[in-house]
């Protein structure tokens, strides 16, 4: 029933609607209005995810919506320096994993992770690693299960307020 898909220059809308919306929604009860305006307003325009879209450094993974014209989720993964804590040959950064809450519990999650870790192959990396909030237990608890495990810590600048995100990696 999913398909999980590359996703296209055309995709830019619908990136930016999923990208900004479930970022919100897992952040913002969390974090003041004013840091979480500040970072969407940097992080998740149209623009900035057309710019996304088109850098080879980085692959956009997305699953339609099936009914409505929407992704029910995406993640990103990117080349790129990684924390002093990621020792690793080849290593290639999740930079974003989001899926709609209303998916949430029905496998979704698998299946993108999935898709993530063959591309993450196709790009001949070792090693997958990614930050993930401190203060995000159910998608540590994801992580883990996917077969990540901690190796330190970074600063996550949300708006104005630095925050602690924990360094998972796991073997491609």
């Amino acid at each position: 029933m999913w398909t999980v898909r590359s996703a296209s220059p055309e995709d830019s809308r619908a990136l930016h609607e999923i990208a900004e919306s479930t970022f919100r929604e897992t952040f913002g009860p969390a974090n003041t209005d004013e840091d979480m305006n500040l970072h969407c307003s940097r992080a998740f325009t149209r623009e900035t995810q057309a710019r996304e879209l088109d850098d080879p450094a980085m692959d956009t993974l997305v699953i339609d919506d099936p009914g409505s014209h929407r992704f029910a989720a995406y993640a990103q993964i990117r080349d790129g320096a990684p924390p002093p804590s990621v020792r690793s040959e080849s290593p290639i950064e999740l930079q974003r994993f989001y899926v709609r809450s209303e998916f949430h519990g029905g496998g979704l999650a698998k299946i993108l992770m999935d898709a993530v870790l063959s591309r993450a192959r196709e790009r001949r990396a070792d090693t997958l690693w990614l930050g993930v909030w401190e203060k995000n237990p159910r998608a540590i608890r994801f992580y883990e299960k996917c077969g990540f495990r901690p190796v330190g810590d970074q600063i996550f600048l949300l708006g104005t307020d630095p925050q602690r995100d924990l360094v998972l990696v796991r073997t491609v």
